[in-house]
């Protein structure tokens, strides 16, 4: 518990607190630290739930319960800080009930004074497109703020109904990274419960078999790849080059897995692989690899969770692990 605490006292003061105002800040300033500061949000409840899983089931119950709710409060401190400084240009955010104030933060970010004037002389053509965009950076700005506050309340939600789940089990879930490869981490994760030790491939190792294995059995994938990626008017060379560009995405960036790599992975590790989710139905992929406790074969399989509201660049895995006791 001292260690979730020490991490609680130090989350506040970081993240409300960690962008000096020894001078006045720009409009792209302010934007940029509270995108900033969001991410450390993310990065703090991240850092706070691996410090939480210690100790007892019943120990990790409560931390887990602290954590959420130190969360929730950063959250809505952070959210009320963003909204105090938007004011400061000219905005405040009233659930987009009063257009003055979106229309002053419009004002604001494209530099025209937000106090009335008396001239009613015609906007030049700069004036106008410094306005258009700054109505569409504000728009977007808005925008961030009200899922923001949804993604918080969605995660709790989701992470809720994953544990009601899963406790009956007597599983629980290991954060992995949220790095973009967050699915073959997840996976080397396992492979490591696995083997007791550690993992025989590394995150980047699964990658580079995934992509070989995607190629090899083109014909197995190219029919979903091109359900999602097909344009009218392509011809085969060109979805086969897609096709290719994919592979190379694949095994060469942190391009995000889903559902094909999942099917990859399946079958370059011969393994029976568990998806769980708070949000959907659980997903089995792999089964003809599924241990069978009746003919004696042991083959562990695979224990993932999906999660669609983890962080607000998108969705995430994480591994499956048995509640420590």
């Amino acid at each position: 518990m001292e260690d979730t605490q020490e991490i609680e006292d130090n989350s506040a003061e970081e993240i409300l607190e960690n962008a000096p105002h020894k001078k006045q800040e720009s409009r792209d300033e302010v934007l940029s630290r509270h995108r900033k500061e969001i991410s450390q949000l993310q990065n703090k409840e991240v850092a706070l739930k691996k410090a939480a899983a210690k100790g007892s089931k019943a120990e990790q119950k409560a931390k887990k319960k602290q954590v959420e709710e130190e969360i929730s409060q950063l959250s809505s401190k952070l959210k009320e800080k963003h909204a105090e400084e938007l004011a400061s240009l000219g905005y405040s955010s009233n659930n987009g009930k009063e257009k003055s104030n979106l229309d002053n933060l419009v004002k604001a970010i494209a530099g025209v004074s937000v106090t009335n004037q008396a001239d009613h002389s015609k906007p030049s053509k700069s004036v106008k497109r410094r306005e258009k965009r700054a109505q569409q950076e504000a728009a977007r700005e808005q925008r961030i703020q009200e899922e923001q506050s949804t993604i918080v309340s969605d995660r709790m939600v989701e992470n809720e109904k994953l544990e009601r789940k899963l406790e009956p089990l007597g599983l629980t879930v290991n954060e992995i990274k949220p790095d973009g490869h967050c699915l073959y981490r997840a996976v080397e994760d396992q492979l490591a419960l696995i083997s007791g030790g550690s993992s025989l491939y590394t995150y980047q190792e699964l990658r580079e078999m995934v992509a070989a294995y995607m190629r090899k059995h083109a014909s197995d994938f190219l029919p979903f790849f091109l359900s999602e990626n097909v344009v009218e008017g392509d011809s085969d060379d060109s979805l086969t080059e897609k096709f290719e560009n994919y592979c190379v995405e694949v095994e060469s960036t942190a391009a995000w897995g889903g559902q094909l790599e999942l099917g990859a992975l399946t079958h370059c590790l011969r393994k029976h692989i568990m998806i769980f989710s708070g949000s959907f139905p659980d997903v089995e992929m792999g089964k003809e690899y599924k241990s069978d406790g009746e003919t004696g074969s042991s083959n562990p399989s695979i224990m993932l969770s999906y999660h669609r509201h983890a962080f607000g660049l998108g969705e995430h895995y994480n591994s499956v692990v048995p509640i420590s006791i």
